[in-house]
């Protein structure tokens, strides 16, 4: 089944090319659990075969993945916890998923938002906390895209990798990407964990050297 949704990407992508991308990102980070490893490393295997371009498959993901989540933050925003926490259940998202990325945006602060996005099941839902927390609205926009950058890129370099493999068959793409991206992930967990310490850390010294914490 996921060998024929990958088909079934790469066929939209050779017809509607680049705004596929931002739509189905921009789905992928509202509500809609749409994975991104189904996503981006479709179009870095077409970037692979000279179908696509690189940068604007990555350029287009990153695009998408600021308006969906922007359209979560501002349903957050305008419209209240309550609703959140309903709308969640007509979207197959549990209240402990909510729950669980509040908790996350409440104890990292604002740059939860950015390593957010390239964490599994919080990436898309902690533009939710963010609007209830109603955090500066620049700022949201900015960390949510130099996550989705660097996460965007991840994920459309296995597709590329992945494309200059010859002897790579479609049907085992979907494997092959679950696997690289998993090995990522691994990678990442530790060096955001350190980052978000001395995140923390270069916070508080900021604060108690009397400049005020940054804006939320």
């Amino acid at each position: 089944m996921l060998e024929s949704f990958i088909q079934w990407l790469l066929d939209r992508f050779r017809d509607i090319g680049y705004p596929g991308i931002v739509f189905l990102m921009a789905v992928e980070s509202s509500v809609i659990p749409l994975p991104s490893e189904l996503v981006m490393p479709p179009g870095g295997y077409l970037a692979a075969k000279g179908e696509m371009s690189l940068p604007l498959v990555i350029v287009c993901g990153v695009l998408g993945s600021v308006l969906g989540a922007l359209a979560n933050y501002g349903v957050a925003a305008w419209l209240g916890r309550a609703f959140v926490h309903r709308l969640g259940r007509y979207v197959l998202v549990s209240e402990r998923s909510l729950e669980r990325s509040e908790r996350y945006f409440d104890d990292h602060g604002e740059i939860s938002t950015f390593i957010a996005r390239m964490l599994p099941v919080i990436r898309h839902l902690i533009s939710l906390p963010a609007g209830l927390a109603r955090m500066s609205l620049p700022r949201f926009a900015a960390f949510t895209a130099l996550g989705s950058a660097i996460w965007c890129t991840v994920l459309t370099l296995i597709g590329w990798t992945i494309g200059k493999k010859e002897n790579l068959v479609l049907g085992s793409l979907n494997a092959e990407v679950r696997r690289q991206a998993a090995h990522a992930t691994t990678i990442l967990v530790p060096v955001l964990a350190a980052l978000a310490v001395a995140y923390v850390i270069w916070r508080r010294r900021r604060t108690r050297g009397g400049g005020g914490a940054p804006g939320a």
